[in-house]
């Protein structure tokens, strides 16, 4: 009982240090080896915490990774997004390829991209992604064609440019240029 006590006295100390100074201060104050640490002004305030985010209609799906991993597309939501349907024996696709890697590799903090593989084999599609190196790529094994339909994707290879409210921004071909220009566009 006394323990307990004395335990809340030093904790009641140590948040009543802590309230009144600034985080740097606070981290100094050492509590004692029994009691829990105090809790940090910044943890508390909720200013790391982002806003909740609405999920548009354009991002309600979901598929398979080519890994056959589930893969829920409302995760993009609050980020710029770019989709990228291509298909493993697609010459244009097979061009596109280093500046999708390159494009994710800058941007991809700020953005997302997805690519949505269609019209061929679920082993066609790894060697594409192994072969291109754009493994840093989330990429969709949509061979039913299910997510194409979703956006009417008749041909590959094309993009689906969603801005941060998921709003379509751009449906067809883009060569680099213009796809790096949509890019910077979106995270500017």
């Amino acid at each position: 009982m006394r323990r307990r006590a004395l335990l809340a006295a030093t904790a009641g100390v140590l948040l009543t240090a802590a309230c009144g100074s600034e985080p740097e201060e606070a981290a100094f104050v050492e509590p004692p080896p029994a009691a829990a640490p105090a809790p940090s002004s910044s943890a508390s305030s909720g200013a790391t915490q982002a806003p909740p985010v609405t999920v548009p209609a354009t991002l309600k799906f979901s598929g398979k990774t080519l890994d056959g991993k589930p893969f829920d597309a409302t995760t993009l939501a609050g980020k710029p997004t770019i989709l990228w349907f291509w298909a493993p024996w697609c010459a244009t696709c097979a061009s596109e390829a280093q500046s999708v890697r390159d494009l994710q590799d800058e941007f991809g903090s700020r953005l997302n991209f997805l690519g949505i593989a269609g019209m061929g084999g679920n082993r066609d599609m790894h060697q594409f992604v192994k072969d291109l190196e754009v493994g840093n790529v989330t990429h969709l094994d949509d061979r039913a064609g299910r997510i194409w339909k979703k956006f009417k994707i008749t041909e590959q290879s094309l993009y689906v440019v969603l801005d941060r409210a998921g709003t379509v921004v751009t449906t067809g071909y883009l060569d680099d240029l213009q796809l790096t220009s949509q890019v910077k566009s979106l995270v500017a």
